[in-house]
């Protein structure tokens, strides 16, 4: 057969690698602590003002 020919068996094989599922790995969902933290500071009066100038630039 030459590069590149098609194979029926070949094209079978993927098919059926492809349509299976595997649910072999574990699904369960993992636990995080720790802790966010941010800082706000502006005041909402000077996030529209920087946004303003932002704008017209």
């Amino acid at each position: 057969m030459s590069m590149g020919a098609y194979d029926e068996e070949e094209h079978e094989r993927r098919e059926r690698m492809t349509s299976e599922v595997d649910a072999s790995f574990d699904d369960e969902r993992n636990e995080y602590r720790g802790r966010v933290e941010y800082e706000s500071g502006d005041s909402t009066e000077d996030l529209l003002a920087q946004f303003k100038e932002i704008q017209s630039d």
